[in-house]
Formats: C-alpha cells, sequence, structure tokens
C-alpha cells in the first residue's frame, strides 16, 4: 500500500510539474549543467593525471635514475681542461654504488650517443641509448619486431642495434626490418629488434630514452665512440668527456627506495662536489603527483559544486513560489484531512523529481562532454563510475536539502488563512 500511495504521489507530482513545463525546464537546468560540470571536470582532471602517473609507473617504482648533467659553474671552477667539458657520473660510481648497498637488486649504466645512421641512400641523425640488456627490465618498452638485446651479445661484442618505431619509419621504409644493416658512424649494424617510440614527459621528469631512436650494446660503444663527445656548431668545436650519462637502480623493495636514494645521494656529494649530476626517484614522484591530483580533483570538484548550489537555490526559488500558488490547494487538502506529512511529502517528491531529472541528464552531458573533448582535443578523459554515482547522490541531496523549507512552509499553513486566499 505504501509503495503504491508513493507512486501515486510521484505521478500526481510529475503531472503537476508537466502544468509548467518552462518552468521546470528552466529549473532543472541548474542542475543539469551542475552535474554535467562535475562529471566533465573531474573527468578531465582524472585524464591529465593519469598519463603523467601510468608514466612514473612504469619508469619503475623500485628504480633510482640518476643522470649527468653539466654543472652551470663549470667553467669558472676550472673543469674546462684544453677547451674540454669534463662531467658527470663515472665508472667508478657505478662500482661503488653496486659495492656499497645491500639493498641494491641490480644497477644499468647507459651511455647517451649521437651518430649518424645511413640505410642506402637514407639518412638519419641518430640518438642512441648505449646500455645492458638489463636496460629492457627496468625501463618497460612494448616489443613491435624481433627481440631486445642480451647478454650474448654483449659477451661477443656483437654490432647490434634496436631501433625505435620512429628510427625503422625514417631509415628502412621498404626493406624488411629484422636483419637489415644500417651504418651508424664508421661501424655497421645489424638491426635485431623494433620497440614502440616514447617520447611523452611526466611532469618534470622525463623518460630515460627522452626521443631516443636506437639502443645498442655498451661495450661496443665504449669501443667505437669512446668516452669523448666532439659537437660543431657555427664554425667553433666543443669536446665533452662523460663516462656515464645514466644510472638506473632497482632497489630490492619499495621500503629501502627512498633510504637508499639519500644514502646514494650522500655518496656521490662525496665525489662529485660540482653537482654535476641529478637523481630522480618515481617513487616519490609519483607519491608526490598523487597528492596532486588529490587536490585538483578537489578544487574542480568544489567548483563544479557552486554551480549544484545555485542550481538548489533556483529549485528552492521556484518551489516557494508554487507554494505561493498553490496555497488555497493547500488549505483544501488540509481542510478534507490531509496531514502535515502528506504535504511535506508531495512537495518533497516533485523537488527530487525535478533535481534528479536534471541530475540524470547532466550525467548524459557529463559523459558527453569529455568523450568530445577526446575526440577533438586529442586530450585523455577518463569518467570515473565513483563521480557518476556522486552526481546520483548529490541531485537526491540538493532536492531534498532544498525542498525541505518550501515543504515546511507549505505544511505549516494554516487551514483556515488558506482556503481564503484569493
Amino acid at each position: 500500500m505504501i509503495n503504491s500511495r508513493f507512486i501515486r504521489n510521484v505521478r500526481l507530482g510529475i503531472k503537476t510539474l508537466m502544468l509548467h513545463k518552462m518552468r521546470s525546464i528552466l529549473t532543472m537546468l541548474g542542475m543539469v549543467f551542475g552535474v554535467g560540470a562535475v562529471i566533465a571536470m573531474l573527468a578531465v582532471g582524472e585524464g591529465a593525471s593519469k598519463d603523467a602517473l601510468d608514466q612514473i609507473r612504469r619508469l619503475g617504482s623500485q628504480n633510482i635514475i640518476i643522470n649527468s648533467q653539466q654543472p652551470i659553474s663549470q667553467a669558472a671552477s676550472g673543469s674546462m681542461r684544453s677547451n674540454m667539458n669534463i662531467y658527470g657520473l663515472l665508472y667508478d660510481d657505478l662500482d661503488r654504488i653496486e659495492q656499497s648497498f645491500d639493498t641494491i637488486e641490480q644497477t644499468v649504466p647507459a651511455k647517451l650517443i649521437r651518430g649518424e645512421g645511413r640505410v642506402g641512400d637514407r639518412t638519419l641523425e641518430l640518438r642512441l641509448v648505449a646500455t645492458t640488456p638489463n636496460w629492457f627490465e627496468l625501463v618497460s618498452r612494448d616489443r613491435v619486431a624481433g627481440r631486445y638485446m642480451t647478454q650474448l651479445d654483449m659477451d661477443h661484442n656483437a654490432n647490434v642495434v634496436v631501433l625505435t618505431e620512429h628510427g625503422a619509419r625514417k631509415l628502412l621504409v621498404g626493406k624488411t626490418t629484422i636483419g637489415s644493416q644500417v651504418r651508424i658512424s664508421q661501424g655497421i649494424f645489424t638491426v635485431i629488434g623494433v620497440i614502440k617510440s616514447e617520447s611523452t614527459q611526466s611532469g618534470t621528469m622525463q623518460t630515460p630514452d627522452q626521443e631516443i631512436d636506437a639502443y645498442i650494446p655498451l661495450n661496443v660503444a665504449i669501443e667505437r665512440f669512446g668516452d669523448i663527445t666532439v659537437t660543431r656548431t657555427s664554425g667553433s668545436r666543443t669536446r665533452e668527456l662523460v663516462e656515464l650519462h645514466q644510472l638506473i637502480v632497482q632497489v630490492d623493495s619499495i621500503d629501502h627506495v627512498e633510504s637508499t636514494a639519500a644514502a646514494i645521494e650522500r655518496m656521490l656529494s662525496i665525489h662529485h662536489p660540482k653537482g654535476d649530476y641529478k637523481m630522480s626517484v618515481p617513487l616519490a614522484l609519483l607519491r608526490q603527483a598523487e597528492a596532486t591530483q588529490r587536490t585538483f580533483n578537489i578544487v574542480l570538484g568544489s567548483i563544479a559544486g557552486i554551480s549544484l548550489l545555485i542550481g538548489g537555490i533556483g529549485i528552492m526559488n521556484i518551489m516557494l513560489a508554487s507554494v505561493t500558488e498553490r496555497t488555497r490547494e493547500i488549505g483544501i487538502r488540509r481542510a478534507i484531512g490531509a496531514r502535515r506529512k502528506q504535504i511535506i511529502g508531495q512537495f518533497l517528491i516533485e523537488t527530487v523529481v525535478l533535481s534528479v531529472t536534471g541530475g540524470f541528464i547532466g550525467i548524459g552531458i557529463g559523459i558527453l562532454i569529455p568523450w568530445l573533448i577526446t575526440m577533438f582535443a586529442d586530450m585523455p578523459t577518463v569518467v570515473t563510475l565513483w563521480s557518476v554515482l556522486l552526481s546520483v547522490v548529490i541531485s537526491i541531496g540538493v532536492g531534498i536539502v532544498f525542498g525541505m523549507y518550501p515543504a515546511m512552509r507549505a505544511a505549516n499553513l494554516d487551514p483556515i488563512v488558506a482556503l481564503r486566499y484569493e
């Protein structure tokens, strides 16, 4: 009986609202745009941070990345000798780190080299990572064809190269990819694999192989290219001596990452007083990015909440006007026996119908807008289930909260005064 009465009251509420279609539609617009704004803004916020968070996770929450960097005051400190810049990580740093910490699982050194790649009449200014096979265990790269480097390649000083899709497209158009010969500077290298290009950047930290075109064994690179790089620009020539451009350290447990990073930092500061290195800890950046995302979502949600507040005030305003218009009707219902809670229930049903209907339309708009943003602006957006459920709860809550005062006002009208109202 209660259910049938409730359904009858809902139908009556909808019928009453339909008597003033335009007013009801305009009243719902506040909820439509408010709910739509909540979902759309949270979707944009989630999408904006998703790529950064995913990229940081791919770098490895157990990894510590150390990069060589030229100190700004190098020339003033007297470290430039014979027109040569000397800075960065050393082979001795690799040995010291490996031998000093029990918490380290493995270390992967890398040299970043520039050289010209040539296949027939095609040439490409290549950017290479010279490293060990363990690189691909620590830095996730999807394989397109062939294989990664192996320890056997290192043991035999094999002239092999793993290209990215970018490098393969530029050099090997119309040719068989795996097994092709590529001349890199003065050496001939055999293509053994192709991996997906990686050119994204996460916050303030770049991926270890930002915009890299190829990977070769470290020992082959040292033998063929050495440690000295010569750069010619505008008639001048600059020489740099950098033994290692990068070290990736994998720690045995997430719990030991930050303490190990601090210990490595102290060790390097002793042997590198110039500060010619930079350390990045993906785990710390991940926590920072997640905290930033939470703050960003709160800010966006607060802004969208203002729209919902305005929508709720609009509903209250219209329902107060409705109480005034229906004063005589309320008096008649009270005179024939309607109780206060029935009057309150009727007006609450009308406000909830308004807010929930507007909320569901807003959900549709809130899902559509992120889709359009992704389609036309190529920006990642993520509509989460919790944001949709939150919008539904908010819609119902707004209807009850902002409908309560008009409903109480209607229920408290004096039946005799209401019957005399014209």
